[in-house]
Parts: structure tokens; sequence; C-alpha cells
């Protein structure tokens, strides 16, 4: 069933229907997946390999914030040193490539410049089928960096690509894109959670 199916005219009622399908969007994603994904970020970030995302419209807004979350919160106080690129915060190469070449190109074109194996590429996408993230996805796949993929709706082409699909079962994009932010909060979290001594984590701050 679609939400919303009908008309709710007062934003408090619609406010309850919406966070009751996010908690029901949220409790749909397969945590021993979201438990792979952290594994593979934390191998990265011990290792000093690159962490590359991508995201189209508000999925590149939550790229973006990746890139300051896992950057700067999964260094803090632990020994780890996160590498990490939003292949969506450069316009002038965004707009170049898509301008001389193809908008479908503009993230596997910066991957072929930058990923090397063993990289990790995210991608955050709620149809899972734009075909710049499918692309990227696939030279991601061919030359042996890691593939998460945060995906909603049926899930599209990069969910059959990732090496790590973490589905929201929904199919609104605000719901869909408030799961995928926090997914991104949680695997920056519990990383960093993880790496860092225990007694300093009652004292800052989350």
């Amino acid at each position: 069933m679609t939400f919303p199916e009908k008309k709710i005219s007062d934003a408090g009622r619609f406010a309850d229907a919406y966070f009751e399908h996010i908690a029901k969007a949220a409790a749909s994603v397969d945590r021993s997946l979201l438990n792979d994904a952290a594994s593979l970020l934390a191998e990265a970030y011990r290792t000093g390999k690159s962490v590359f995302s991508c995201g189209n419209g508000g999925s590149a807004a939550i790229s973006n914030h990746l890139h300051c979350d896992h950057l700067k919160g999964c260094r803090t106080d632990t020994g780890l040193l996160s590498r990490v690129h939003s292949l969506s915060a450069n316009l002038e190469t965004i707009t170049a490539v898509a301008n001389d070449i193809s908008y479908d190109e503009v993230f596997a074109y910066q991957l072929q410049s930058l990923g090397s194996p063993d990289d990790v590429l995210i991608t955050i996408s709620s149809s899972g089928d734009s075909e710049n993230i499918v692309r990227a996805c696939q030279w991601a796949r061919d030359n042996g960096l890691h593939v998460i993929a945060m995906t909603g709706f049926s899930g599209g082409r990069s969910a059959s690509l990732a090496s790590v699909n973490l589905h929201v079962d929904a199919d609104n994009y605000g719901v869909i894109e408030d799961v995928h932010q926090s997914l991104m909060h949680i695997l920056a979290q519990s990383i960093r959670m993880a790496h860092m001594p225990e007694d300093l984590i009652a004292e800052r701050k989350f």
C-alpha cells in the first residue's frame, strides 16, 4: 500500500502517520547486513582505504553529510583514519562531466580517477535505479571496490550490484531518505563507539 494513499489535511495527523511509517521502514532494514556494512567501513578506516559516497537530490545531501560525520566522527577518539569523499560535493566537476560527457557518468568518471581496489563506495538512492548510481556501482564492482547500496522502493539495479544492500521497505521518498540518513548516522556512531575507549563513551556527545 502506498503512503499516503489519501489526503490527510491536518499536519498533526499526517505527522503521526508519517512517523508510524518511518518506524516500520526502519524496522525493515536487515540488521545483519547493517553489521556487514559497518565491518566493511571500519576495515577501510582501519587500513587507510578510501570511502566514496554519492547520491542525487536529497540523497546528495545525505552523501555530503556522510562525508562530515564519517570523516570527523569516526576519527574522533579513535585510531581510525577515515578517508571519505563525497562524489556529490564538487559542483564544478559534476557539471563539467555532465556537460561534456553525460550526467550518467558524473560519479563513475570521478571513481575512475580516485578509486582503488578494496576502497568502498556507498550509494544512496531511493529507487536504486538512477543511471549514474548504477554505472558507479558497476565500475566499482568491476574494479575491486566494495559497494554498500542504500535503497528503497524495489531496490533497483544497484541492489543486485551491491556487496551489501541496505534496503528500506517503503515507497515514500521522505520516509526512505529519513531512514537512509539515520543509517548513515548509525554507521558512523557505532563504528566510533566500537573503536574508542569505553570510559570516554559517557563523557562524549554523539
